[in-house]
């Protein structure tokens, strides 16, 4: 596989979130071109599900569209915290729940073509409540969608956002394998 060889790398925007660099590159047939690079730090992902068999869903503003998504709830990780602290910690501030159990789903890239974030993908069960404030938060709506819905949301649009779709449809994968019971265990 031909690799692009970095000639130069320059960044023009370092923000709160992103950093934005362009890289000046030689292409393996040996044309240069440049590549617009966002740097993310890593995310963590989360499939959270309830005592009822019920995903929790966060209803939420997302400025880039000028609209409301539904998502499972996701952010990031913060210097020195591993992403099973900032499951912990993300999922608190998201939803007023803490998972006593957690399972590493896997993990993906968001937008590879431009972008190096990437996100680990986690299962979290056995939820009890554990509020935790956090600014940004406040506008966050929790939605319990039964796991047999989960589907039907995908297809009608509802859940529309790339990490979501691919956190569900591996938690989908993973009730199939005989990874999770269908109904909550007494």
């Amino acid at each position: 596989m031909a690799q692009e060889k970095t000639l130069s790398s320059q960044f023009i925007y370092q923000g709160r979130v992103v950093k934005l660099r362009v890289d000046t590159v030689e292409m393996a047939d040996g044309r240069m071109t440049t590549r617009e690079i966002i740097d993310h730090d890593p995310c963590v992902a989360i499939v959270a599900v309830d005592h009822d068999d019920s995903v929790l869903l966060v209803n939420q503003f997302r400025k880039p569209l000028e609209k409301e998504l539904l998502e499972i709830p996701a952010g990031g990780i913060d210097h020195q915290e591993s992403p099973e602290m900032a499951v912990g910690r993300e999922l608190r501030e998201e939803t007023g729940y803490l998972p006593r159990k957690l399972l590493r789903l896997g993990g993906f890239y968001a937008a590879p073509g431009y972008c190096n974030e990437y996100l680990h993908l986690y299962l979290a069960t056995d939820l009890v409540p554990a509020p935790l404030h956090a600014e940004d938060t406040d506008d966050i709506t929790v939605v319990r969608v039964p796991v047999g819905q989960i589907r039907h949301l995908i297809a009608s649009g509802a859940v529309c956002d790339g990490k979501s779709i691919a956190g569900l449809f591996t938690f989908l994968d993973y009730i199939k394998d005989g990874g999770y019971p269908s109904k909550p265990v007494s």
